[in-house]
């Protein structure tokens, strides 16, 4: 039987993204400023909590434990608790890395997206996440939406954008299925993965030569 998403963590995530455009973490409130570095502890701590056990297993107390924190400093940052932390450690956990520097060409552009990707999900606990979601889908269905939202759609956007161009410069067959294009090079590097094949040094050009021999115009 499904269990409903706690309401809490749903309308504590619309909180927090509302709040916040660009680190989701709560305001400062006045008094004492806060510590970076103790934002930071925390947010990395409650990530990897979260990626290692799921959702039902993290608690503010481990996350406190494992940050080397108090309690209250942590609900003086998310007063909404587990849910608050849990939504916010989700969006932290988002690619900060700098963005691939476009040059227009189709192939190059989508090789070091792809190269981008692959980095990105190649970084401690990624993976990890991905199988908690995955894992805790029937009981919190919302982690798995968030993580699309802050994870997943960013990076698919990328490809999208290089693939849409192309398809506007005549590149592409114009009945050229973007959505299923992108599925083929992000899907690539998960089956890679999974038959537990090494990584060859041109994975991503022989992925990127590989689909776009499909879109082509004749």
């Amino acid at each position: 039987m499904l269990v409903a998403i706690p309401s809490p963590f749903v309308a504590t995530v619309d909180n927090i993204t509302k709040r916040s455009s660009k680190e989701n973490i709560p305001r400062t409130r006045p008094g004492r400023p806060r510590s970076a570095e103790v934002d930071e502890a925390i947010l990395q701590a409650a990530f990897r909590l979260l990626a290692r056990g799921g959702y039902t297993r993290m608690s503010v107390d481990a996350v406190a434990a494992e940050a080397g924190v108090t309690k209250p400093s942590i609900y003086l940052r998310f007063p909404g608790g587990k849910a608050e932390l849990a939504a916010a450690a989700l969006a932290h956990g988002r690619d900060r890395s700098r963005a691939v520097d476009e040059t227009g060409d189709t192939r190059s552009d989508l090789v070091a997206h792809l190269e981008h990707f692959r980095r990105g999900i190649e970084r401690p606990f990624d993976m990890s996440m991905i199988g908690t979601v995955l894992a805790e889908e029937q009981h919190m269905p919302g982690l798995l939406q968030r993580f699309r939202e802050y994870v997943v759609e960013p990076r698919r956007r990328r490809f999208r954008a290089v693939l849409e161009r192309a398809r506007e410069r005549g590149e592409l067959r114009t009945d050229t299925d973007v959505d299923a294009a992108i599925a083929m090079l992000v899907g690539a590097f998960y089956a890679w993965y999974l038959a537990g094949s090494p990584f060859p040094r041109d994975w991503a050009e022989r992925v990127v030569d590989t689909v776009l021999d499909g879109l082509r115009r004749p």
